[in-house]
Parts: C-alpha cells; sequence; structure tokens
C-alpha cells in the first residue's frame, strides 16, 4: 500500500489520510482539462470522479476546459452534474473565463447550458464590456 498523507485541518484536527497516488490522478486530470483531452477526462467521470474536481486554486475541470477553449469537454462535464457558474478561488466564472479569452466556441456552450452572465467577478458581461467582446 502506498504510504498516505495526512495534515491539520483548521480546527486543529487531522485530515482524512489521502493516498499521493490520488492526488496525483487529480492532478493528471486538471492537466487533461486544460489540454482538451475530453475522452480521457470524461472516462473518469463516468467512472467515478468528481465532474466538479477542484485544483488548489478552486479552478474545477470545466472552467480550466472553458478557459483553454475545451466547448466538447465543457458541455460533456455539465452534462455530468459539473457546475457551469462555479467560481474559482479568485470569484471568476467559467464563462468569464472563456469571454476573457476569446473562447466564443465555450462562451455559446455556456450560456446553452445555462451560465449566469452576472456571476463572478468581475462578470462575464463586465469582462465583455471591458474587451468590447459580443455574448452572442
Amino acid at each position: 500500500m502506498a504510504a498516505q498523507q495526512t495534515g491539520p485541518t483548521d480546527d486543529g484536527t487531522r485530515d482524512e489520510a489521502v493516498d499521493p497516488a490520488l492526488v496525483e490522478l487529480a492532478q493528471q486530470m486538471l492537466d487533461w482539462a486544460r489540454g482538451g483531452d475530453t475522452e480521457r477526462v470524461l472516462a473518469y467521470v463516468d467512472a467515478g470522479a468528481p465532474a466538479d474536481l477542484t485544483g488548489a486554486d478552486g479552478n474545477t475541470l470545466l472552467m480550466l476546459a472553458a478557459y483553454h477553449g475545451h466547448a466538447a469537454l465543457v458541455r460533456g462535464l455539465a452534462e455530468r452534474g459539473a457546475d457551469v457558474d462555479r467560481l474559482n478561488d479568485r470569484g471568476q466564472s467559467p464563462l468569464a473565463g472563456a469571454v476573457f479569452k476569446g473562447e466564443d466556441d465555450v462562451v455559446s456552450t455556456l450560456l446553452a447550458l445555462g451560465a449566469d452572465l452576472d456571476h463572478g467577478a468581475p462578470t462575464a458581461r463586465a469582462t465583455a464590456e471591458m474587451f468590447g467582446r459580443s455574448l452572442t
């Protein structure tokens, strides 16, 4: 069995043991989302990995896919229960990130999935205005 890590929590108790292999797999999944490896990410989600898997900075698989222009992965994650409006630790939404990056296919996909134009800070609407981008 692999060595397991534990650490203190905010209230001074210990975290549950975490298998380093699972931490490594989670990091790989986040990397695959950045790279748009739709088939691999969705296979792991279908096998039981959380659709809203989140990295240390609060970025979910969907956020990373949106920011890097992978509309098919965004749609697949949302269809599997990922929250299209989940904010990262900086208060940014996937939609605002896609608007910022000029990822029009992702913006259209997120809007079709019901993403909120006014969620987060700055909002997607404010980001579009700031960069002179359309939200249609």
